[in-house]
Order: C-alpha cells, then sequence, then structure tokens
C-alpha cells in the first residue's frame, strides 16, 4: 500500500523543489521579456503577450530546458530521470517548432478564406500565433539553463531562500 504524505509535507516539498522552481522562474522571466520585446520592436505596450502563445522567446522551451538542466545538476546528468526530462524537453521544443507551428500557419490561411465558403459563421478567428520559430525555440532553450543553474547554485530552493531572508530579517 503507498503511504500518502501528509497535506503540508507536499507544500513544504514543492517548495523545496528548486529543480521546478528555477525552471518556472526561466518560464516566467521569457514570458515577460515578450512584453519588453513587444515594446522595442512594435513600440506599443501589451500586456496581453503575457498570456499568449508563441512568440520570442519560446517560454515553453525556457521552462523545460530550466528544469531539466536543474535535475541534471542536482541529481546528476547521468541519471535517468534527467535523460527523461531531456527527452520531454526535446519533444516539446520540436513541437513547438514543427507541429504547433503548422498549426498556426493553417489556422492563418483558414482564417483568410472568404465568410460564404462556410455554412455557419465563425465566432471569432483561429488562433494562428501558436509555435515558434526555430530560433525562438534556440532563445527559450538558452534561456532555461541560463536562469535555472545560477539560481540553482547561489540561490537554492525557494524554501531555502525564504529561510536566508528570515535569519537576514531576525
Amino acid at each position: 500500500m503507498i503511504e500518502t504524505a501528509p497535506s503540508h509535507a507536499v507544500v513544504h516539498e514543492l517548495f523545496d523543489n528548486a529543480s521546478l522552481a528555477w525552471g518556472l522562474t526561466a518560464c516566467g522571466l521569457a514570458q515577460l521579456s515578450k512584453l519588453f520585446i513587444e515594446l522595442i520592436r512594435f513600440r506599443r505596450w501589451r500586456p496581453a503577450v503575457l498570456v499568449e502563445t508563441g512568440g520570442m522567446p519560446s517560454s515553453h522551451s525556457a521552462l523545460v530546458t530550466g528544469t531539466a538542466a536543474g535535475l541534471g545538476w542536482t541529481m546528476g546528468f547521468d541519471h535517468p530521470l534527467f535523460a527523461l526530462a531531456a527527452t520531454v524537453a526535446f519533444i516539446v521544443m520540436y513541437d513547438a517548432s514543427g507541429i504547433r507551428r503548422a498549426a498556426g500557419f493553417t489556422a492563418e490561411r483558414v482564417n483568410a478564406l472568404p465568410d460564404e465558403l462556410w455554412t455557419e459563421t465563425l465566432e471569432k478567428p483561429l488562433k494562428e500565433s501558436l509555435g515558434h520559430s526555430r530560433m525562438q525555440v534556440l532563445v527559450g532553450s538558452l534561456i532555461g539553463p541560463t536562469i535555472a543553474l545560477p539560481g540553482l547554485v547561489f540561490l537554492g530552493s525557494p524554501l531555502h531562500l525564504l529561510g536566508v531572508i528570515g535569519a537576514g530579517l531576525g
């Protein structure tokens, strides 16, 4: 029979998971950078990019490579879990630059068709910005380890960081 951990132990373990925390941080920073790229490139403030898929850089790539790098660092790059994380990262990045990108191009063409071709009018056009170019995936995949590894090495998990801050304040 599998024993379950008390709920407070699960929360403790989540906040002590540095690989996950820094992978998510890399993802968040990649997504946040889209806001500033939009501002610099198109000279417009468009906070909607924070919740959109696609664009430069790929936050999904940052998430999976940052988390995989964290697992490799903490468990060893020869560990089977790192192999699994790296495999999932490659699949996510391949999907983003291949299948999801192709689906976006297809949506763009469908949206360009005249409304008279449809028996029912679509409520809203299909989402076109789904995938990423290879460059967007590459940049996202570099952001992941660039954020996650120094965070992991120098700051540790969120729980550890809170302990350090608490000790400094108290």
